[in-house]
């Protein structure tokens, strides 16, 4: 069973990547996935190799943002991939069988990641982010009904998480739509009281 909260880290520097995922994995989150866009690949594999000791410590899932052969030398659970990055097909080839999320913005994204065959699909973005360059356009609360409604219609049973800019008042609403759960990262690296905020976060997502 998958955790229905993800934590996709940020850091503008291996350090601060490392502190960030330490205080989530301190604070209760069991799903991080390393998310380090414009790292030099060195690096990143170093981060890499050490974000996975410590998931590995706190008996934490461990996602690889694009990179399915990091994922695969370190041994992480799996890979999410962007709807510009590398095909699922070729992804599994590389990963063989761990976790394999894939990015979605609209209805026909989910059910391509659908066809693909990926373990869940990260759906979004519900509202504007500063964490991502190169925005999809916003579903919203309205956006993202819509779609979970016709997925519902074709009994899609693939895990759908929230994804953009997310907020604690949000999920609630959020989770009325039928997705699985949210993946989030601003509210919980910004959040001064980390252990206070899982604990909310768990009590809304049951």
């Amino acid at each position: 069973m998958f955790s229905k909260l993800q934590y996709i880290s940020q850091g503008k520097t291996a350090e601060e990547q490392l502190h960030n995922i330490q205080e989530a994995l301190d604070a209760g989150c069991d799903w991080i996935q390393l998310r380090f866009k414009n790292a030099h690949p060195t690096e990143l594999r170093s981060l890499a190799e050490k974000v996975k000791a410590l998931c590995t410590e706190y008996e934490a899932t461990l996602i690889i943002n694009d990179h399915p052969e990091i994922a695969r030398d370190i041994d992480a659970d799996g890979v999410h991939v962007g709807l510009q990055d590398m095909p699922v097909g070729a992804v599994k080839e590389i990963v063989g069988d761990k976790i394999i999320g894939g990015t979605a913005n609209t209805l026909e994204n989910v059910l391509q990641r659908v066809a693909e065959g990926c373990s869940y699909i990260g759906l979004g973005p519900f509202r504007f982010t500063t964490t991502k360059e190169k925005l999809s356009p916003i579903l919203g609360l309205e956006g993202f009904q819509k779609i979970m409604d016709k997925l519902a219609k074709r009994d899609i049973q693939t895990p759908v998480y929230a994804i953009g800019g997310i907020l604690i008042d949000d999920i609630a609403a959020i989770l009325q739509t039928g997705v699985y759960g949210v993946a989030v990262s601003g509210i919980i690296t910004h959040h001064p009281e980390k252990m206070y905020l899982l604990q909310r976060l768990s009590e809304l997502l049951v």
